[in-house]
């Protein structure tokens, strides 16, 4: 297995790699963890080491690492690769074909990503596989979200839980691999520990920046001159990413103004507004008037 280019989770490699080694591999896992911590390529890989003909621990010529190579292989299935809903039509086909004996390998490998996006009659669908899968099926699930998954699901897979990759190395990836300079200590907390959140707020780097300094005025401008510099908060595509981190720059304020963490409540509050479809330009006046109320003793409380 070669796990050189991932970067965090060394016990779930190791405990991985033993697996093949011993020949231990199970029917059915579930990788759980943070999006974006590399839970996919871990899985990836992990199938390529269970297909190889030869069980070799790095590179391996043989034909089924040539063919997962070349993204060809029969005997692997990737269900879900982008993080899509998952419906029963889907996990239908998925049983009707996983009957079928492998043609290059000696076992087959199915992946379902983003597993907790099945449909709960997607998921019993799928149960019954779980409960008889054919002895030469393994079946990786992948989640974030494990409280979407039925428990049914769960109680017939190996679980395997992922950390959050530690801030040194995520910081040294974003610099070296991400291109990213300058990272304050709020951006890298935004992060989560994840490589995928970081390459998602890559783009948007100014913004963010822009946003420090925005919550900073919040209790040194008057309203009027806040509601002109707040237009770069207001941004559909990538609001609840603009919202989360707000709260991660309010908590930093904290020891300077104990008012910041009560203006947290507002974030929430304006969340909460937008997944309830309510109006997009009113929902973001709401929480900045409300934030600014919280911070400046002599504004008119509501």
């Amino acid at each position: 297995m070669n796990f050189e280019n991932i970067i965090g989770n060394t016990e779930v490699k190791n405990y991985l790699q033993n697996s093949i080694k011993q020949n231990n591999i199970l029917h059915s896992y579930l990788f759980l963890g943070t999006q974006g911590i590399g839970k996919l390529l871990i899985a990836k890989e992990f199938a390529k080491s269970i297909l190889c003909l030869e069980n070799a621990d790095n590179i391996c010529g043989c034909k089924s690492c040539t063919c997962f190579d070349g993204q060809n292989h029969p005997d692997f299935y990737l269900v879900n690769e982008e993080g899509e809903n998952i419906k029963i039509d889907a996990i239908r086909e998925l049983t009707e074909r996983i009957i079928e004996k492998p043609i290059v390998s000696n076992r087959k490998v199915y992946i379902i990503n983003d597993c907790d996006r099945m449909t709960k009659e997607a998921q019993n669908c799928l149960l019954k596989t779980l409960e008889e899968p054919p002895e030469f099926v393994v079946i990786i699930l992948i989640s974030s979200n494990e409280n979407l998954i039925l428990n049914t699901i769960k109680s017939r897979c190996m679980s395997i839980k992922f950390k959050n990759i530690e801030d040194k190395k995520l910081l040294d990836y974003a610099i070296n691999s991400l291109g990213y300079d300058n990272i304050s200590k709020n951006l890298l907390k935004s992060f989560d520990g994840s490589i995928g959140k970081a390459l998602k707020l890559k783009d948007n780097k100014k913004k963010y920046d822009s946003i420090d300094e925005f919550i900073l005025n919040l209790s040194k401008k008057d309203l009027i001159d806040i509601m002109l510099d707040s237009k770069i908060i207001y941004d559909k595509e990538n609001i609840y990413d603009i919202l989360d981190y707000i709260i991660v720059v309010l908590y930093s304020n904290y020891t300077n103004n104990e008012k910041y963490i009560d203006c947290i409540k507002y974030v929430n509050k304006c969340t909460e507004r937008l997944k309830a479809n309510s109006n997009f330009d009113m929902s973001i006046d709401y929480m900045i008037i409300g934030m600014w109320e919280e911070l400046n003793e002599n504004s008119n409380r509501r």
